[in-house]
């Protein structure tokens, strides 16, 4: 797909936040050019099938759009037809499959961004750069031996294909929690691994019980205060509390440790990042940051406490980057008035 030799704006991720920036500038007349290394909403894409989402469907709109769905809270399916509609309604210039390598300013005061596709590289001149790249691309890694073996994954897919397998989950948050009970009910054999003496506070308040009665019951096995220190393909091996060193079967591993922005392409631009929390440096009514024109939305501006935004507040970023005082004070306050969703 060929590309304009400039645009205004290049928007760097084509998820729900991206593309309601796209839209953001649109309707104020900025030319936008969306790019993702994946399909439109790639973040949900990898969502696990038929996953249901635990906000509901007004609080995932973007544009004005509204979101029509079977039940209040849609499922990963609805909310990808959404989006993808969306796109199409606004007529936004998506081009999936593109990945941003690096970006710089030139002499002449554009952003020099260069461009991967399928066809090769090429550099893209913009005036305005909107880094809107989430964070589900980028697992936190165990760093242990065989961490890249093709049985061990960091995104769930969906518990029919662990059906009579030795499945472990790494991890102590809802993502894993949530997929060690669909295992089970899909017939897997499971053993949930977590380095922390107890689950998370932030576990969803429906699935606690239900998780400490199958671990109650016998039905699966659950691993507290331990670590994983190899991974092989026969088998997770594990560090206990006392020490004790233990091999655990396993066909399937999915390490559900997390995820975190691409803090490497931020500072290839020149963004200063907080050492320890990972935050971009920005002003919070506009989302520019320190490297002028290039701007940040959604979790990619909150460094590791990528909790701390998600679609239901992300939403607004696009009016704070391409709005008028005035819009950017309302985004503020839909954003500071936008509840976590349930559970988080």
């Amino acid at each position: 797909m060929a590309f304009a030799p400039k645009s205004p704006a290049l928007i760097v991720g084509a998820g729900p936040i991206g593309l309601a920036c796209a839209i953001s500038a649109r309707r104020r007349g900025i030319d936008a050019l969306v790019i993702d290394t994946g399909a439109i909403a790639q973040s949900i894409v990898r969502y696990p099938i038929g996953m249901r989402f635990f906000t509901t469907a007004e609080r995932l709109e973007i544009g004005g759009h509204p979101f029509a769905c079977v039940e209040p809270k849609p499922t990963r399916e609805e909310a990808l037809a959404y989006y993808r509609r969306v796109a199409l309604a606004e007529q936004l210039a998506v081009h999936p499959g593109v990945r941003l390598l690096a970006a710089h300013r030139t002499a002449n005061g554009t952003l020099a961004c260069t461009l991967r596709t399928q066809r090769g590289e090429h550099v893209h001149h913009t005036d305005r750069l909107v880094i809107a790249t989430g964070y589900f691309e980028h697992p936190n890694a165990l760093e242990v031996p065989g961490e890249d073996l093709p049985h061990v994954s960091h995104w769930f897919d969906e518990p029919h294909r662990n059906a009579g397998l030795d499945v472990v989950v790494i991890g102590g948050k809802n993502s894993a929690i949530e997929t060690a009970l669909q295992c089970w009910r899909a017939g897997a054999r499971v053993t949930l691994i977590h380095r922390g003496d107890a689950l998370k506070p932030s576990v969803k308040y429906w699935l606690r019980p239900d998780f400490e009665n199958r671990v109650a019951a016998g039905e699966i096995t659950a691993h507290f205060g331990t670590t994983v220190t190899a991974i092989t393909v026969h088998a997770v091996t594990v560090r206990h509390a006392n020490g004790h060193v233990a091999d655990i079967v396993a066909d399937r591993v999915f390490a559900l440790t997390g995820y975190h922005p691409d803090f490497a392409l931020m500072e290839q631009i020149g963004i200063t990042l907080d050492a320890e929390s990972g935050r971009p440096a920005l002003d919070p009514a506009t989302m520019e940051t320190n490297v002028p024109g290039v701007f940040l939305a959604g979790s990619a501006a909150a460094g590791r406490h990528t909790g701390e935004v998600f679609i239901e507040n992300g939403r607004f970023d696009g009016e704070k980057i391409f709005g008028d005082a005035a819009s950017r004070e309302a985004a503020a306050e839909r954003y500071a008035a936008s509840p976590r969703p349930v559970g988080e």
